[in-house]
């Protein structure tokens, strides 16, 4: 295979010396002369085609054109080259710091600075770079890549959490059916207005808090605790409030993330205790080039229902899914994800035991002042058995779909507004299971 040796050439003229070098060639072959916007096509084409080697000899042999512009591009690629492809971060941040010695205001080699010092795992290193950028007038483009790696870092922080209260109406708050009676093995039964769709407002709250302590040099302890309520102040018969505590191991082989938890989950339904349970969970997250992400969760729960003993249950559930940013230079202007699903649980009664199959996909658009996230879902259940007083064994589809828009700019006390709107369609062989629900929020949110 031919290779291709490239040297600085005249410095005055600004070009570069190229020889084709292959096994058989014969010696003192015919060097050319190439200017600078060839040399970099043609690194270009041998990234695109993987012949890195090529690429990055070209890159610094434009080192030595005499043009500071061209040198600085010249740069800053063979930093990105040595990044990301040839797995050189250390070569990288050296070059982008070199960059910035001639040029402290490109915002854009910052921003690289800080994703390379992440890389070689120096947190503070990266924040520093990222602060370098904070009240400048950044482009829209630039602002959105701030944004996108301050929020990644922010995964690495000791200690953080997230926080979201919203004003709440909801057509369905009970998630029940229209009907006014139900079929059972004994007749008809006349539903209750409690046992019937019933529209409500109401105030949501979903908090999450963390903090993570060195175990050593590649595990921390990571400790997570929780809260998820609904209340409603006229039918406080419906409020749904959940706690959680979740404790474990998190660790970082590579460039991957393993968590490992196990805690409590306590419920409360209607302002009186619903169940009990302990969950043990699993997360390997494993980044797919710069732009992508494969997850994969799994969990066993183990349920007292404080209710009803035979709802008593285990359950295993396996999630796979895969997230990805598009375009180009480390921009989120927009993305998506899919994730599958599935749950086994095994309950005293057979008629509680289902396996339930799931699916979600999901999209957002970075506008600059505000993001805009759309989500569809689907999930299929069937039950083991059929329950004693219905005709039937259930069997149910459900459709679900949300938008939001959250205004990142427009914060008040440190909290973003946002608005989101819900639907939901249910249908299943048993009626008192079968319902349709439309929900709105109107809140504020922030990650700290």
């Amino acid at each position: 295979m031919a290779a291709l040796m490239l040297w600085p050439g005249n410095p005055a003229s600004g070009q570069i010396s190229a020889q084709a070098v292959a096994p058989d060639a014969p010696a003192g072959a015919d060097a050319i002369q190439l200017d600078a916007a060839h040399v970099f096509v043609l690194a270009e084409q041998a990234e695109a085609r993987g012949d890195l080697a090529i690429a990055e000899t070209a890159y610094r042999a434009l080192l030595a054109d005499p043009d500071p512009e061209l040198r600085t591009e010249a740069r800053f690629r063979l930093a990105l080259l040595l990044a990301d492809r040839l797995a050189r971060p250390t070569e990288a941040a050296e070059a982008l710091r070199q960059i910035l010695a001639e040029k402290p205001g490109a915002a854009r080699v910052r921003i690289e600075l800080a994703r390379v010092e992440a890389m070689l795992g120096h947190r503070r290193a990266s924040l520093r770079a990222l602060r370098a950028t904070s009240g400048a007038a950044l482009p829209a483009d630039v602002e959105r890549m701030v944004r996108f790696y301050a929020n990644a870092l922010s995964a690495l922080n000791p200690i953080g959490g997230s926080l979201e209260l919203a004003l709440t109406a909801d057509s369905n708050v009970n998630r029940a059916t229209r009907d006014s009676t139900l079929g059972t093995v004994l007749g008809d039964f006349v539903l209750s207005d409690d046992a019937r769709a019933r529209p409500a407002g109401g105030l949501s709250l979903q908090g999450q808090a963390y903090a993570r302590t060195p175990i050593d040099a590649a595990a921390q302890l990571l400790v997570r605790a929780s809260v998820s309520a609904d209340l409603h102040p006229h039918l406080g018969q419906f409020d749904d409030l959940a706690l959680s505590l979740q404790l474990g191991p998190e660790y970082h082989p590579g460039k991957d993330r393993i968590t490992l938890a196990a805690g409590p989950v306590l419920r409360w339904y209607g302002r009186t205790p619903y169940s009990r349970a302990v969950a043990i969970s699993s997360n390997w997250q494993h980044p797919l080039g710069r732009r992508g992400q494969l997850r994969l969760d799994g969990g066993v729960s183990l349920l007292n229902n404080l209710r009803n003993a035979l709802e008593d249950s285990t359950s295993w559930s396996a999630a796979l899914g895969v997230d990805r940013r598009f375009g180009s230079g480390g921009r989120a202007e927009s993305g998506g994800g899919l994730q599958v699903s599935l749950t086994r649980t095994d309950a005293r009664d057979p008629g509680y035991a289902d396996v339930n199959l799931g699916s979600q996909i999901y999209g957002y658009r970075d506008l600059g002042t505000a993001t805009l996230v759309a989500t569809l879902g689907y999930t299929r259940l069937e039950a083991d058995a059929r329950l004693a007083l219905y005709p039937r064994r259930r069997k149910d589809d459900r459709m679900s779909a949300s938008a939001s828009l959250t205004w990142h700019r427009a914060r008040l006390a440190g909290l973003a507004p946002f608005v989101r709107v819900r639907a939901e369609r249910a249908r299943s062989s048993l009626g008192i299971y079968a319902y349709r629900r439309f929900a709105g929020e109107l809140g504020l949110t922030s990650s700290f």
